[in-house]
């Protein structure tokens, strides 16, 4: 389902360059970045993990700048040298006001949007099979990644609170006439109230590339899902068809026609379209979090019976030791999650496109699910039997070479660049 970003990151970025102007057809912005997709993943794929690198940076210098800017004119530092502080959460009704309704129904509408925001950490994963030392890299990208969310989505949705009024006058209308991108950020919407100039600009440029990028990471991660699905029989095998640069191009070729799923936005019915494409994804990232739960709650029962100690593993955290009582509760709660996202569609009557609209992709992988077991007749794995070893030895043959290479490349490095990626490894 990572494919099925791909076409509404590509939106976003024509959006955000409505901020700029609007005398162009979409075409214009969608083509060009369809096709930039296609030829970075094909031929510039070696750099992709170098160029996720440095836009990430853009990404983390725009966090900390909005957070200073917030703190900045929150105490007086704008040109009207009003400092508005916490005054737009004053009252209750400006601290918690309503918005899509009352009630249950409400919150479940929020919390859909919300994840459909906020899911994705998961992706880390699919990076580890081509990550140079995922043993070293990846235990330190999972363990930080909670601080990093915790940081900026719950200081970014603080901070704008502080700096705009939920009901503000520009932010209304833009919301009300179906304005997408910068046109509708609180920030520059705080910025131009403010008659700041340039950030706006500034802003909205970096989160341009940051779209741009996050549309290249789901084509990127969507290709090797299906190559890896193929990989294990559980796709067609034509999408193991890799070029010398070991790029799997029939895989890519699929999430390539997902990116031309964009060109809907052309037609009437575009939204009603990418509103049920955000829907799928949402559904099937809360139930990606579900298997998840279900796999390792197997896993830790095959460890259990085969006396594999999982502390001495990579990647262990304080939960380890509680296991498998967190992954019980994560299940269950997300079970709940699953059963209420589409309360909306029971309140106040039961209405049939809504209980598609939020519960399709559960009737896809029950679909899917049974499917597969008559076709395929596959059975239960007995955790006795389970393969906890196949691949290990591949990894420490790889270790032994990385570390050789490492050890002669460490005198050889110098200047700024490598510096900097050294520091923004060691923090996050």
């Amino acid at each position: 389902m990572a494919a099925l970003n791909i076409p509404f990151e590509i939106t976003s970025v024509n959006g955000m360059i409505h901020f700029w102007r609007n005398d162009y057809t979409p075409v214009a912005a969608f083509v060009p970045q369809i096709v930039l997709y296609l030829l970075l993943n094909i031929f510039a794929v070696g750099y992709y993990g170098e160029s996720e690198f440095y836009l990430s940076i853009f990404k983390l210098i725009l966090a900390f700048a909005l957070m200073f800017f917030t703190f900045i004119t929150m105490v007086g530092g704008n040109p009207q040298h009003d400092a508005f502080g916490f005054r737009n959460f004053k009252g209750i009704d400006n601290a918690f006001p309503t918005y899509l309704g009352t009630g249950a129904s409400a919150f479940w509408a929020a919390y859909n949007k919300g994840v459909f925001t906020i899911v994705g950490p998961e992706y880390l994963g699919m990076v580890a099979g081509e990550a140079e030392n995922p043993r070293k890299t990846m235990p330190r990208a999972f363990k930080t990644i909670i601080y990093r969310l915790s940081l900026f989505y719950v200081v970014g949705a603080l901070g704008v609170g502080i700096i705009l009024k939920h009901d503000d006058p520009t932010l209304a209308s833009a919301i009300a006439n179906g304005a997408s991108g910068a046109n509708v950020s609180p920030y520059v919407i705080a910025m131009n109230n403010m008659k700041i100039k340039v950030f706006p600009h500034i802003v909205n440029a970096i989160c341009v590339s940051s779209a741009f990028s996050a549309g290249n990471s789901y084509m990127y991660c969507s290709s090797r899902a299906l190559f890896q699905l193929a990989n294990r029989g559980f796709a067609p095998k034509l999408f193991t068809y890799t070029t010398k640069q070991g790029v799997p191009l029939g895989a890519l070729t699929i999430s390539f026609a997902f990116s031309l799923l964009a060109l809907m936005q052309l037609g009437d019915t575009a939204k009603v379209a990418l509103n049920w494409m955000v829907s799928l994804v949402t559904g099937a990232q809360i139930l990606n979090y579900f298997f998840m739960m279900i796999t390792y709650l197997h896993f830790f029962r095959a460890c259990k019976v085969q006396g594999v100690s999982r502390l001495d593993m990579p990647l262990q955290a304080w939960t380890t030791k509680l296991q498998p009582y967190p992954a019980i509760f994560a299940l269950f709660t997300l079970s709940l999650i699953v059963m209420f996202l589409g309360a909306q569609a029971f309140i106040p009557t039961f209405d049939v496109n809504s209980f598609l609209y939020y519960y399709l992709m559960v009737f896809i992988d029950v679909a899917l699910f049974i499917f597969w077991k008559f076709f395929k007749k596959t059975e239960y794995v007995d955790p006795a039997k389970a393969d906890l070893f196949t691949g290990l030895e591949e990894i420490d043959q790889h270790e032994i070479v990385y570390f050789e290479k490492q050890r002669k490349e460490e005198g050889t490095q110098k200047g700024f660049l490598p510096k900097l990626s050294k520091a923004f490894n060691s923090l996050f």
